[in-house]
């Protein structure tokens, strides 16, 4: 048993130049880590998918960051040569303990086998995952999955969805359930008009936002028949990548009569142009059909901005209805009923200091303090 306190981690995850959600969850995390008093840095992919399998235009960021710490692109995830690369570099760099990122069976191979050598190296290992179970399920799914979760000591989950599935893979390992934390890194918001300029918006009408890429899971196509049934005075803004075809979007906004109502700025949106969008929308609509949690809810949360969300994983956790927001269901109707109570109750101003409340749930110390807590759990059985 030891009684040492956890003074050094290393990130194994993307990061930047690498884009998205997990991304951006691995800088903060690693900044926030030192800002605690953790050394910490990130090992990342020189390649992470290979371009046939990836369904956006590019992988990379177009903004130039400067983090304060380092980032070491090591691992191609279909090159094990590698992945041996990687587990001699944090061997060399000794940490106490190792952060996995998991989000994808397709990384398992990966990702596992560098955990199941650092174990055998005495370095734990603790898992973020953000899903154990994929939105779009694909054979060998279940075995690569299995394969990872045997590969570490301990896993943090950010919703219970997520927890409850990973005991379907071991009823023995510890889990710590922590919610997603608000994201610091967009900057502030705007004013609507300096908003509106910049997007190049019309600024006598509402807008609301669907954030983030495009898949038939998160539901945009069941916010735009929602639109409808909304008064003509409010807008949708739709900012993000498609992954799949964007056609059947287009030919239902013109089924609708809604082309003049919705604005779509299709590709990834960078970092540094996010304000924009979040400012000038009244609030954030997560109309999924499937949900584990949710990064957009965090970025809604950094800029005050109540969010609709459906009734489904985790997303009922972040979002408390009639707070910061509304839970509705799965359907057209429903999301249109929410948008119309929002606006006919003038609710936008009472509904923003809701939102500026709640997001005082989830800070970066609470995620921290569970991962040091589980840290030490884990290490007290070496």
């Amino acid at each position: 048993m030891t009684n040492n306190s956890l003074n050094s981690v290393v990130i194994l995850g993307p990061a930047y130049p690498l884009r998205g959600g997990i991304a951006n969850l691995n800088e903060a995390l690693c900044d926030n880590l030192i800002k605690s008093g953790i050394n910490s840095e990130v090992v990342s992919f020189s390649l992470q998918y290979p371009s046939f399998l990836f369904p956006g235009t590019t992988q990379y960021e177009t903004s130039v960051i400067k983090h304060p710490f380092k980032i070491t692109p090591l691992l191609n995830s279909v090159n094990p040569l590698t992945w041996i690369k990687a587990v001699r570099y944090i061997k060399k760099n000794n940490p106490q303990l190792v952060i996995v990122r998991y989000w994808l069976p397709f990384m398992a191979p990966c990702l596992g086998y560098v955990a199941r050598k650092l174990r055998k190296h005495h370095i734990r290992v603790i898992a973020i995952t953000d899903n154990v179970i994929p939105h779009e399920n694909r054979i060998g799914d279940k075995s690569l999955t299995k394969y990872f979760i045997g590969s570490c000591d301990a896993f943090i989950v950010m919703s219970e969805k997520v927890k409850q599935d990973i005991e379907k893979f071991t009823k023995t390992k510890p889990v710590q359930f922590t919610p997603h934390p608000v994201y610091n890194i967009f900057g502030e918001g705007v004013a609507f008009d300096t908003a509106c300029e910049e997007l190049n918006l019309d600024k006598g009408k509402k807008y609301i936002l669907f954030f983030g890429f495009i898949r038939h899971y998160k539901g945009l196509d069941l916010l735009i028949e929602a639109m409808q049934f909304v008064d003509d005075s409010v807008h949708l803004l739709v900012a993000g990548e498609f992954y799949e075809d964007k056609k059947p979007y287009d030919d239902l906004i013109h089924k609708l009569q809604l082309e003049s109502r919705v604005h779509i700025a299709d590709g990834y949106i960078p970092k540094e142009k996010v304000k924009y969008y979040f400012s000038a929308a009244d609030m954030v609509v997560q109309p999924y059909r499937e949900a584990t949690q949710s990064g957009v809810t965090q970025i809604a949360y950094s800029f005050n901005k109540p969010m609709i969300v459906t009734n489904v994983g985790g997303l009922p956790e972040i979002v408390t209805d009639g707070v910061s927001g509304f839970v509705t269901d799965i359907q057209p109707q429903s999301i249109a009923n929410a948008i119309n109570t929002f606006y006919t109750n003038n609710l936008k101003e009472k509904m923003e200091a809701g939102a500026a409340s709640e997001k005082n749930k989830f800070g970066w110390a609470k995620m921290i303090s569970k991962i040091t807590e589980l840290f030490h759990t884990i290490d007290s059985k070496k």
